[in-house]
């Protein structure tokens, strides 16, 4: 489910038509947009709840953009300027797809929705409990959103009852599949905060001493992916994923094609296999 709602998601961090709305509403520079419009539906916070709920970006990081971006847009106008940059996108993406398959593939993500329990969840009730667009793309985007920062909730639930900080997951992915190159630097991790990391993960014994994972580290990675697949899964009770898969995956092809082939959100290549993961990476 997770391959075929974040690629409607994700249009807000990597099309032209997103960053053109945040830039208009004064949050030049990509990641005053990325954290005012992640962080809106919260109100105008600083740094430190963004840093407990976005888990995996180095706190330093987070402080250059709040509470700074809040002088230079409101939360109303960050919340009008991240909806309309996505569904400007998502018109553009998905001009090919019938207006029927996008209007069915949104109300069933708000369905889901809708059986969603926001306990513990911060990112995820915020979300919820903004008002439903009027369009179809902007409640297909909206209830995507909702979706995956539930999702991602539990997923940093999860990595923390692991007893993992937020480099952690980071130094493991990339020595999974992604590569620091991509997830260190945006991510924002000094290099001696990433060696540090690393050498946690080797005294538990997740990583060998040659930074490769061990079977206890995969055999935890594989526990933690279980979990936050198992505490998503009410959304979907009594849905087939057939038809899910019927009407979303032609829409989620065409936003995957606006997207890096590798990012550190971590999604799948076009075409490949589904190595599991969360939000941004953390910890995937």
């Amino acid at each position: 489910m997770w391959t075929l709602f974040e690629p409607v998601h994700a249009v807000t961090y990597f099309t032209a038509e997103a960053r053109q709305a945040y830039e208009a509403a004064g949050l030049r520079g990509y990641w005053r947009g990325y954290f005012a419009g992640r962080a809106a539906p919260l109100g105008p916070v600083g740094a430190a709840p963004a840093v407990a709920v976005f888990f995996n970006f180095a706190p330093a990081m987070v402080a250059r953009a709040l509470p700074d971006v809040w002088q230079r847009a409101t939360v109303a106008e960050t919340l009008v300027a991240r909806l309309a940059g996505a569904t400007d996108a998502l018109a553009r993406l998905t001009a090919g797809i019938q207006v029927g398959t996008v209007e069915a593939a949104a109300d069933l993500l708000e369905e889901a929705v809708h059986r969603l329990d926001p306990a513990g969840r911060v990112l995820g009730a915020a979300n919820a409990a903004l008002p439903v667009p009027q369009d179809p793309l902007g409640r297909l985007w909206q209830a995507a959103t909702t979706l995956r920062e539930h999702r991602g909730d539990g997923h940093v639930a999860a990595l923390v009852t692991a007893g993992l900080g937020g480099c952690e997951p980071l130094v493991w992915r990339a020595a999974t599949d992604l590569g620091r190159e991509v997830l260190q630097p945006n991510r924002g991790w000094s290099d001696d905060e990433w060696s540090d990391a690393t050498r946690r993960l080797v005294e538990r014994g997740w990583l060998a001493e040659d930074g490769t994972p061990t079977d206890t580290g995969v055999a935890a990675y594989e526990w933690i992916e279980s979990v936050t697949d198992d505490v998503a899964a009410a959304a979907w009770t009594g849905v087939d994923p057939a038809d899910v898969a019927a009407l979303l995956t032609p829409i989620a092809h065409a936003c995957r094609a606006a997207l890096p082939p590798v990012s550190p959100i971590g999604l799948p290549e076009p075409g490949g296999p589904d190595t599991g993961g969360g939000p941004d990476g953390a910890g995937a």
